[in-house]
């Protein structure tokens, strides 16, 4: 009798800690360094509407960040053909969407339709597209629905993490969600308001619907050094991506604060404009047209001093399209490409380029000069420096440019009105599928010339079929042999010129519980339904 006296006791104790663990109610805070440029998860493609669709989207398959594996969402069950050319899913039954609007397969059925128009051109519709042909969605009762692809899909189940799943019914449109929770205010350029879901279908042990949170204050701010301020100062949660910067000084302040998961998936770039039409000179066209231009260009920069210098030691100098962090996808075979600028300026002689007094000029003459534009990023302005001091090394003049972020997505995507472009790669996803809208000659984000009709160059309509031959197949081993091929063309043409991969680095309050730091994106909030206050610290914020 004691010792089921004490048995039950300690079960007592235990569903009692846990429940003090995880309180339910509070405000989750933290902040976006841009406005979303949409809240329809058909259209999204920058970080902040991703963001803003992780915590919003119901999704039927959700990769957990921890183990990378597929877990059940809105489908509880799933199966794919032999073929890989049909997925079925077996939907839970009884769930609605925030505004109270019913869930069934016919909402799969609306929500594959438009993430596949191409009307639309979805950037998160490319990682379907195998082939030219068209795909059928096959409704046979409100809990079951298969989509068959005209091509196999390799992979296609973690594919289906990143599509939100949109009511075919409600007035509300893409605003009725089936994630934990719903955009219920928005102020341009100032914040955000999410509120939990009152229909969210998930429960945690002790039978509590989730989320913990009552709501997400999503602030504007461009500025990381007020935001490490909010930090500080309890007035915001969390960091999700934190400069190396401030992570040493932080850890030097407060160790507690910071995570260094390692080197990331992510990655800084840069670009030269090669859109025929876009308002440049010719000669500078033909300049970013040339691949031995590109490469000088690349082989005159020093990776190992922008890890060092600007990233303090928390990044390597980058090989190419993948991470090293993305194991079984990244092609080991490849190297970072060396700094070597008597290698550079031997590459720009072979292309008609002359380097005399300290000046490189082509051969009508014109001086080497041009623009690199980027965003309000410490680390970038400071990157585009040193290429700004590199290049002097060969006698390339550069000027770099700042813009506030929705200026410079309107040159990137409708002006085009820029010369190169330094930016950086968020990756959320390890399959090569999340990449076939930039490597797609067709894509909207084939940055250096996007949207092209028909491949522009001998080496794009290759990469084109390569991306669809991996994608088509269902044998791992031929996938990888394709984007390995993929990846050293992109290396030996160099369209992106690859910098450095940065670590994974964020700072988390201590208020803030159940938090688990991984690589992939969202790195600090993937469980934002299971994230809750430490209520005894927070009473002082």
């Amino acid at each position: 009798m004691k010792n089921n006296f004490t048995l039950r006791l300690l079960l007592t104790v235990f569903v009692f800690a846990s429940g003090a663990l995880a309180q339910s109610g509070g405000e989750l805070r933290f902040v976006l360094h841009s406005e979303p440029k949409t809240f329809n998860p058909v259209l999204m493609e920058d970080d902040s509407s991703e963001s803003i669709r992780y915590m919003t989207g119901g999704v039927l398959i959700r990769v957990n960040r921890q183990t990378q594996q597929p877990t059940p969402e809105l489908a509880q069950s799933w199966k794919v053909s032999k073929d890989g050319r049909t997925i079925s899913f077996e939907l839970r039954p009884d769930l609605r969407f925030s505004d109270g609007t019913p869930f069934s397969a016919d909402d799969v059925a609306f929500t594959m339709k438009q993430l596949m128009d191409p009307a639309l051109h979805s950037p998160t519709g490319d990682m379907f597209r195998s082939s030219q042909g068209q795909m059928q969605v096959n409704v046979s009762s409100p809990t079951r629905v298969s989509i068959t692809f005209s091509a196999p899909i390799a992979d296609s189940v973690k594919s289906f993490d990143q599509v939100a799943i949109m009511s075919a019914k409600s007035p509300q449109k893409e605003m009725a969600v089936l994630g934990p929770f719903y955009v219920a205010e928005d102020k341009p350029g100032a914040y955000i308001i999410l509120k939990r879901n009152p229909y969210y279908w998930k429960h945690d042990a002790q039978g509590r619907q989730l989320p913990y949170f009552n709501s997400v204050r999503l602030d504007i701010l461009q500025s990381q050094d007020t935001e490490i301020l909010r930090l500080v100062h309890g007035q915001i949660d969390f960091i999700n991506s934190l400069s190396p910067d401030y992570y040493d000084k932080l850890e030097a302040e407060n160790p507690a604060l910071v995570h260094d998961a390692g080197v990331s998936l992510d990655s800084e770039f840069m670009w030269f404009n090669q859109v025929p039409g876009a308002p440049i000179p010719n000669y500078k066209k033909a300049w970013f047209a040339s691949t031995n231009f590109r490469r000088a260009i690349s082989e005159a920069i020093n990776r190992p001093d922008m890890a060092r210098i600007v990233f303090k030691g928390h990044a390597q100098p980058a090989v190419g399209v993948v991470s090293p962090a993305n194991k079984f996808w990244f092609n080991s075979q490849l190297r970072p490409h060396p700094f070597d600028q008597k290698s550079a300026l031997a590459r720009l002689r072979q292309a008609g380029f002359v380097f005399q007094d300290g000046t490189l000029k082509d051969r009508d003459s014109h001086a080497v000069e041009f623009s690199i534009v980027t965003n309000a990023n410490k680390n970038r302005e400071r990157l585009a420096t040193l290429i700004q001091q590199d290049l002097a090394g060969i006698g390339i003049k550069i000027n770099v440019v700042t813009l506030d972020f929705p200026s410079l997505i309107d040159r990137m995507t409708n002006s085009y009105n820029y010369e190169a472009c330094l930016l950086g790669f968020v990756n959320d996803d390890l399959d090569p599928n999340s990449e076939m809208n930039v490597w797609l000659s067709s894509s909207e984000n084939h940055q250096w010339d996007p949207k092209q009709k028909t491949p522009a160059t001998p080496w794009e309509a290759e990469i084109d079929k390569l991306m669809r031959e991996q994608a088509s197949t269902l044998d791992q081993n031929k996938r990888k042999k394709y984007y390995d091929k993929v990846q050293q063309i992109v290396w030996e043409q160099e369209p992106f010129i690859y910098l450095i991969n940065h670590d994974a680095l964020s700072a988390v309050s201590p208020t803030l519980q159940n938090v688990h730091p991984t690589i992939l994106r969202p790195q600090v909030y993937w469980n934002i339904d299971e994230l809750s206050l430490n209520q005894q610290l927070a009473r002082n914020r």
